[in-house]
């Protein structure tokens, strides 16, 4: 994991590429009598802007809490650009203390507590540093204003993290559903971390993972809300400004920098951190149409790809697409999930869902199963499939597996669909669309299909919900990962 103290904090964002500007430190005066000591500062990002601006802050002893507020101009911007937009974080001398994006206007941190995406800590002697980062900036330019007020006094009690355990009571090797993109009021979501576990529960989900933008404060927190019938795992989405990744399965308060973009050529070695950690990294929604969200680093070095992002569009149509195109490499290829990246009503927890293929309902297992593709994706838990491949002497194979038979085998692949009405269920190689058969009006089918290796090297599955416009994608209701033909 990334940490890095004073020294280190300016080159890593250097050596990561991003371009920044540092400003001249602030002091405070200590404490000499009762009242907090406040300093308003306030200064104006041209259009153009580097991607950070740092703002040093010469913190004294004796402070017990360190409380932020800001705000920004916003006026009309010209005809085709978009309005300002700053996001705020904060480091201390030891490295990351917090992160809330755009989301709010003000936060706090002290030794018992902290404004959620920030790290409950003691408040420590030494140059801070406030991170503003200009997101979005008109011609006019962006002018801001931060109040900074320091308290002074004993700290309070120390808080104690609650993360949550590695493990829940699973049904040994079975298959597990799972949501894998969440967020709660640590990053830029509505829902409170009760809320998103009830609603993991409600959607008779398994598993989640916590995937707040660029901070680690929920998983302090974890703990109160994982049971015996919800495995929780850490996370977090790495929001950079040429796309955004989730890291799958870190340790309870680890954290992955953001601060670089694609031609840096550095996010090898933030992908090095996530793996040392045990953890997976995932391109998530890779062509979303929001600022920053487009996915510009390549595959190379990835575990898996969110072809299916929240409700089915052709923003996720043209994600599939192109990891179709992927599949022909076939020793090294990368699995799909599908997330519901949910943030607050009306979005939908578990809409779509991972369904993963694992030894037990622990993140280990969990983590292994998504890295080996041994997963498919459900609109939801009424969904239920299986897909395998096999041949007349018996050999079979199912989702995420190889069966390795000569070229010239015959080898009937079987797609058992439920939960499925008025849908088309569709068999898809590396030759496009080969099967489309419509279920029984039940939901519940059985389809069946006999080719070879040579003929198709891999094979996969749909299940389709046919829209009524010429111009809609047919909505998707399961898919499925690959499985490889031949040797």
């Amino acid at each position: 994991m990334t940490t890095v103290n004073r020294r280190q904090l300016l080159l890593t964002a250097a050596s990561a590429g991003a371009a920044s500007v540092v400003l001249d430190p602030v002091s405070f005066a200590s404490a000499t009598g009762p009242g907090p000591r406040t300093r308003t500062l306030s200064g104006t990002i041209e259009y153009g802007a580097p991607d950070w601006v740092y703002v040093p802050l010469d913190i004294p002893a004796g402070v017990n809490r360190i409380s932020v507020t800001y705000s920004y101009e916003r006026p009309t911007p010209p005809p085709g650009y978009e309005g300002n937009a700053l996001d705020i974080g904060v480091f201390d001398d030891d490295g990351f203390r917090g992160w809330s994006g755009g989301f709010r206007d003000s936060f706090t941190i002290s030794a018992s507590d902290a404004t959620p995406g920030y790290l409950p800590g003691r408040v420590k002697r030494g140059r801070w540093h406030l991170i503003l980062g200009p997101y979005r900036v008109v011609p006019q330019g962006l002018r801001w204003t931060a109040t900074v007020t320091l308290e002074f006094g004993p700290d309070g009690p120390a808080f104690k993290p609650n993360p949550a355990p590695h493990k829940a009571a699973g049904r040994g090797r079975d298959w597990y559903r799972g949501d894998m993109h969440l967020h709660t009021v640590h990053s830029d979501g509505r829902r409170e971390p009760a809320e998103v576990a009830a609603g993991a529960r409600g959607a008779k989900l398994d598993f989640i993972v916590s995937t707040e933008h660029n901070t680690s404060s929920a998983s302090g927190v974890w703990g109160a809300h994982a049971g015996p019938d919800l495995l929780i795992i850490d996370g977090e989405e790495i929001t950079t400004r040429n796309g955004h990744y989730t890291a799958l399965g870190l340790p309870a308060g680890a954290w992955i920098d953001w601060r670089y973009r694609a031609a840096d050529g550095t996010i090898d070695r933030f992908v090095r951190d996530i793996h040392k950690a045990g953890a997976l990294a995932v391109a998530a929604h890779p062509l979303a149409p929001c600022v920053g969200c487009g996915w510009k680093f390549g595959f190379a070095g990835l575990d898996a790809v969110e072809v299916w992002n929240g409700p089915w569009t052709l923003d996720d149509e043209a994600v599939l697409a192109n990891w179709d195109n992927l599949l022909v490499e076939g020793k090294r290829w990368i699995p799909a999930v599908g997330n519901s990246d949910a943030h607050s009503e009306p979005q939908v927890i578990g809409l779509p869902q991972t369904v993963v293929h694992a030894d037990g309902l622990d993140r280990t297992s969990i983590l292994a199963g998504v890295r080996a593709g041994r997963a498919w994706i459900a609109e939801s838990a009424a969904v239920d499939l299986s897909f395998t491949a096999s041949t007349v002497k018996g050999r079979t194979a199912g989702i995420g597996e190889r069966l390795d038979v000569d070229d010239d085998t015959a080898v009937t692949v079987t797609l058992t669909v439920r939960g499925a009405p008025g849908c088309g269920a569709r068999i898809v190689t590396d030759q496009g669309q080969r099967v489309l058969a419509p279920l029984p009006a039940t939901g519940e089918g059985v389809v069946s299909w006999t080719t070879t290796p040579r003929n198709s090297r891999y094979v996969r599955a749909e299940v389709r919900r046919p829209q009524p416009t010429p111009t809609t994608a047919d909505t998707m209701v399961a898919l499925t990962n690959p499985i490889f033909l031949g040797a």
